[in-house]
């Protein structure tokens, strides 16, 4: 912000030139008293000028009025009223000194007054002021042009909006940071002017905005911080807000973030057709990796994440947000990933040492990620298929590992609808005995071959008696036709009870 000194009247009693005196002290007024912004200084000796008079200007008056018995104390009062922030008093001109009547009156009504000798005009007061409102116009227009010029230069910079964001921060000498569309914080200058409370609720407004389709500038309070927002972008293609710890803005600081606005809408513009032509680019490239060959995403994206690395398929996510998020972890921590769309979900793959970060994902989206197991580019395609196995397997959003299912995976692969139905069958016979006569032979034969084919312990668990238990078995392999004393038609019983549905 320009550092001119504001107009004031307070600016104006410091101008020597024209000797003018405060009469009370400065502590017997009101805090602030001397420092509201002075609009203008007018003179008059009416009894009641106030018809003629806008707020927030200095009256200046030789007195002659006070001749007409007009009431000092009422004639303050109507200025007070009016709004007049201070009174001069032309002394030498009608009459020597300052009236104690009038000193009086204006100590009731917290006016500040001041004296005017005699040797400076009241058109040289009133000029003084004007200059230092042309002054401060001219320094309000300078500051606005050299900071529309370190704006136009940082957004040539790298990271063009985070620059912008940062030097309109700085111009400005306050909190300015710039929210996305998934009301996230993508620039923020200072990084830690606020409290994680704070930028979540803020946060959360701007996703309010953005839902709602708002577009003009809107305040905010939250708690001891006052916020402007900006939204970016117009109708039905707001691409982000721009939020301001400030409460109000004068018409240069406001063009300044207008500027910022276009420069803002123009940078994500671009960006998301970066990010477009990005991603189809990735799913070109993803069709070679499935086949085993990184060649050409080498070539193509300069490296990509050392191996060995994990691949992971995420179902229902959304790709620009998620790609994202990569990024500026990316930037952050330096994470290596590479990811693509195809009809299978969103592609990642990253190195071993970053797979921690896929829960983070999971959990900030909300969606569900199936991983492989850890393996080298030469077996992308059966890494992508562990991680689309292990995919469904997770019925809700969370991360579901390969490694973590392999156990029943062949059972599971078997496991298809016809297969069902021909378990469904061969069990059929002791279903529909066990309803008949409640004997409970699947449930024993269940138990039975958890326990290694013992009747000793699968009878305890049954709570029945050995004998109880070896007539069950020996009823059951006679309903279904198997003999159960041999492996095969144990391990044959055993994939029928897995594969069947309770």
């Amino acid at each position: 912000m320009p550092t001119t000194e504001q107009p004031t009247l307070r600016a104006l009693l410091r101008r020597r030139d024209l000797g003018l005196a405060l009469v009370p002290r400065e502590t017997e007024l009101a805090d602030g008293a001397l420092d509201r912004p002075l609009r203008w200084v007018h003179s008059s000796d009416l009894a009641d000028p106030t018809p003629f008079l806008s707020e927030d200007l200095a009256l200046l008056t030789t007195g002659t009025q006070f001749d007409e018995a007009v009431g000092i104390d009422t004639y303050v009062g109507r200025l007070a009223d009016r709004g007049v922030l201070g009174l001069g008093f032309g002394t030498e001109v009608h009459r020597s000194g300052v009236p104690d009547e009038l000193v009086a009156a204006c100590a009731t009504h917290g006016m500040p007054l001041f004296t005017v000798p005699y040797r400076t005009p009241f058109i040289a007061v009133a000029r003084a002021h004007s200059e230092a409102i042309a002054a401060q116009a001219y320094a309000r227009r300078s500051w606005a042009l050299d900071t529309q010029r370190a704006l136009a230069l940082a957004a040539l910079r790298p990271s063009g909006l985070d620059a912008t964001i940062a030097e309109l921060g700085r111009r400005l000498e306050v909190w300015a940071g710039m929210f996305d569309a998934a009301g996230t914080v993508v620039a923020s200058h200072p990084r830690d002017r606020l409290d994680t409370e704070v930028r979540d609720a803020l946060g959360e407004r701007v996703m309010e905005i953005l839902t709602r389709g708002l577009e003009a500038g809107q305040s905010l309070v939250l708690g001891e911080h006052t916020f402007m927002l900006f939204t970016v972008g117009r109708g039905g293609h707001l691409r982000g807000v721009i939020a301001l710890a400030i409460d109000a803005l004068d018409p240069e600081a406001r063009s300044v973030v207008t500027s910022v606005i276009a420069m803002a809408g123009l940078a994500m513009e671009q960006s998301e057709q970066l990010a477009r032509s990005r991603r189809r680019l990735h799913a070109q490239l993803l069709g070679s990796l499935l086949a085993d060959d990184p060649g050409l995403a080498r070539r193509v994206l300069g490296s990509m994440p050392p191996a060995p690395v994990v691949v992971a398929v995420a179902a229902d996510a959304p790709a620009g947000p998620l790609a994202d998020w990569w990024e500026r972890n990316r930037v952050e921590h330096g994470t290596a990933v590479f990811l693509a769309e195809s009809e299978d979900g969103v592609t990642m793959c990253l190195s071993v040492g970053d797979e921690s970060l896929l829960d983070e994902a999971a959990a900030r989206f909300g969606i569900r990620i199936g991983v492989s197991e850890p393996e080298g580019y030469g077996s992308f395609s059966r890494a992508h298929a562990q991680a689309l196995t292990a995919l469904r397997q997770q019925g809700t959003h969370g991360v579901a590992r390969y490694a973590d299912t392999v156990g029943s995976r062949i059972l599971t692969a078997l496991a298809t609808d016809e297969a069902r139905l021909v378990a469904e069958s061969r069990l059929a016979p002791i279903r529909e005995h066990d309803a008949r006569t409640g004997a409970e032979l699947e449930r024993s034969l269940r138990t039975w071959l958890e326990h290694d084919a013992k009747a000793e312990s699968a009878a305890i668990a049954l709570g029945v008696h050995r004998h109880t238990l070896r007539s069950r078995i020996a009823h059951a392999g006679a309903l279904l036709d198997i003999d159960l004393s041999t492996f095969p038609a144990r391990a044959e019983l055993w994939t029928i009870l897995q594969t069947a549905r309770d």
